[in-house]
């Protein structure tokens, strides 16, 4: 990289027609320790040493980033003579050199560029046919030999090493011939250069070569797993396009876009009989619209689509409909109490569909208070008419197409919820529930109380079209059954379209058959309390259904009833851990009822206030959570009016009056 010295290699170069130069290596330790030290001889001093004569030789060393001083290069280098030199930036070069012999610094003769004097190292006498020297050279022989096998690229240095008549039986150049061909430290191998003893350099030669043949094993063994790896997934990527290949050649399998298509008439034709004759049209237009159009355009995935929803609906399908009274009124009067005036309009539908032989879509309107049963009640009526279930809320609802479908030209159309009921239920004659249809909302996107008037308009929705379909739709078999709590909420001219049943609540001695045949049993179920295990008498029911829930529905009452089953399920709990005999556990001060309840309110044992023993009593004891089968609960617990106050608090309602007289005024 020093300028200077190039120049004066080329300056040798140009006055005697070759160059030959000293090459050191740097010391550890000094500010590079990457390989520096060049230093042109001048060219009579070299030819005299080429002839053979013992002659001193003025060196130049080369500076890399700093001149390095003449205390950073090692004792001994080779005299080298330059074949090529390829100039480089900043003003250095790259030089190709070939070795003659070793050499030894003896004095300084220059700094910049810094030149030595040298002399020429000699081989210490040996015995070259020593059974010890010819051992080792044979052995070295054989290492290379099998280096070459394993690492081809030596190949080239030694038939450049052969081509200059170098003399493989000479043990001193076998031996620094070895040592070129291993990747050792610099240390190593300048400790093979100063070595004079030809035996002595012969083993360290040796050991190098084993190393290098052992790191060309690991290297080799690496190369050929990779290989098998790569090997592998290109021989299976082949393979598997061979037979992608003999199978299409052979029928056997399709491209992508023949088998969407062909996948799409397999669901059609079953179809295609019972379909308008509109939706025909429209499939066989967007089926030849695909096969025209490649993969990777946008619009055949807006077309697959499509094709997809128009394939899925159940054009001409319909469930078969039970219409049998007596069937009918005993599954409304298994799920439901009371409602006799929802229970009377079905079996007039059903009645009517009988005697004229088919059926019509109706659409009713259940308004009540919260609470009576208005959205279970749509369940029941499916399961009697044996008609598909398919419910969806509107409160609060604002967008249009969320009834109506978005246009196909939006990113991540959909179609409404008519047709998405219609994909699921795979029937045209469901039973559609719209809850909440009092708390319809109104936003920018549009009015849906208007969006709603063609859907439940029984002369329009025989043809309701989607926007995302844009194919009539025929909904005059499905049954709209809507829920609402206040119907002067319901805009006129929607409310016009249905049929009206009010339902005003239930009286005390319905919610008390309602309690004892539905709510109580899955209030228990839900606690995981085993039958039997607890008696609510019947002043108790009264009392909790006069002085707690004197609402219209049963939610509260089916809330109050769930907190008296949890407390109940965590003094069953602690009984078992007092039978047990785990006193610390039992915590029987947190047993005893609120600190509100008179004295004696309770038994021995009654539900505790406070509600932090339900999650207790709901998530098992660790000792017993494989279930309850081997549990001894000892007597029912019975819970009378007077302890109501222990297990739900105090009363919401204490009298029929708030005041003995009416204030004036």
């Amino acid at each position: 990289r020093d300028p200077k010295v190039v120049a004066a290699i080329q300056e040798a170069r140009q006055r005697g027609g070759q160059a030959y130069v000293g090459a050191f290596l740097r010391r550890p330790g000094g500010p590079q320790e990457a390989p520096a030290g060049l230093a042109p001889a001048g060219s009579h001093a070299a030819a005299g040493a080429d002839d053979g004569a013992e002659a001193e030789a003025v060196a130049e060393a080369e500076a890399e980033a700093k001149a390095p001083g003449e205390e950073e290069l090692f004792d001994v280098g080779t005299f080298a003579q330059v074949h090529h030199v390829v100039p480089g930036e900043d003003g250095g070069a790259q030089l190709l050199l070939m070795g003659h012999r070793r050499m030894k610094k003896v004095g300084v003769m220059g700094e910049d560029p810094l030149r030595f004097l040298v002399q020429n190292v000699k081989d210490e006498p040996y015995e070259r046919e020593g059974d010890t020297v010819k051992a080792t050279s044979m052995e070295v022989i054989s290492t290379i030999k099998d280096l070459l096998r394993l690492n081809p690229l030596h190949k080239e240095q030694m038939q450049y090493f052969a081509q200059h008549n170098q003399d493989l039986h000479d043990p001193s150049r076998l031996a620094d011939l070895g040592a070129t061909l291993s990747s050792a430290e610099d240390g190593a191998l300048q400790a093979v250069l100063e070595q004079a003893d030809v035996e002595e350099r012969l083993g360290m030669t040796l050991l190098l070569l084993k190393k290098e043949l052992e790191l060309s094993k690991l290297q080799a063994d690496i190369g050929k797993r990779v290989e098998e790896k790569i090997s592998e997934n290109q021989r299976r990527y082949f393979l598997l396009e061979q037979l992608k290949s003999i199978k299409k050649e052979l029928g056997m399998e399709k491209d992508d876009k023949s088998a969407v298509l062909e996948r799409f008439r397999e669901k059609w034709e079953p179809l295609r009989a019972s379909a308008p004759a509109e939706a025909q049209r429209v499939v066989e237009e967007e089926l030849g619209k695909l096969a025209g159009l490649e993969t990777s355009s946008s619009e055949f995935n807006v077309t697959r689509n499509y094709l997809d929803w128009l394939t899925s609906l159940p054009w001409g399908k319909h469930s078969e409909e039970i219409l049998d009274i007596a069937r009918a009124q005993g599954v409304l009067d298994e799920d439901h109490h009371g409602l006799e005036d929802v229970k009377e309009r079905i079996l007039e539908f059903i009645a009517v569909a009988r005697l004229a032989g088919s059926t019509q879509g109706k659409i009713l309107c259940l308004a009540g208070p919260p609470g009576v049963g208005k959205t279970s009640i749509g369940r029941s009526i499916a399961r009697a008419l044996n008609r598909e279930y398919f419910r969806f809320s509107v409160g609060g609802l604002g967008d249009v197409a969320e009834i109506k479908g978005h246009r196909r030209t939006y990113v991540g159309a959909m179609p409404g919820k008519l047709v998405q009921c219609l994909k699921k239920t795979q029937t045209s004659n469901p039973l559609v529930l719209i809850d909440e249809i009092d708390k319809l909302g109104r936003g920018h996107t549009g009015d849906p109380a208007s969006a709603l008037l063609e859907l439940l308009d029984p002369e329009q929705n025989g043809a309701f079209q989607d926007h995302y379909l844009d194919v009539p739709l025929d909904l005059s078999k499905v049954l709209f059954v809507c829920t609402a709590n206040v119907v002067e909420a319901i805009p006129g001219p929607l409310l016009d379209r249905m049929e009206v049943i009010r339902l005003s609540g239930y009286i005390a001695e319905e919610k008390k058959a309602i309690a004892r045949a539905y709510l109580e049993p899955e209030c228990r179920r839900a606690s995981g309390v085993p039958e039997g295990a607890v008696e609510l008498s019947d002043g108790a029911l009264e009392a909790l259904i006069d002085q707690y829930c004197r609402e219209a529905g049963v939610r509260n009452l089916k809330k109050h009833l769930e907190k008296i089953y949890r407390k109940v399920a965590l003094q069953l709990v602690r009984r078992h851990v007092e039978a047990r005999g785990d006193p610390a556990a039992a915590a029987p001060d947190a047993a005893a009822p609120d600190a509100a309840a008179p004295e004696g309110a309770a038994p021995e044992g009654a539900a505790p206030g406070g509600e932090g023993g339900a999650s207790e009593a709901e998530g098992g004891g660790e000792e017993e959570e494989g279930g309850q089968e081997d549990w001894d609960f000892g007597e029912p617990i019975a819970i009378a009016p007077e302890e109501l106050q222990g297990y739900v608090g105090q009363a919401a309602f204490t009298s029929e009056r708030i005041w003995e007289r009416t204030p004036v005024g």
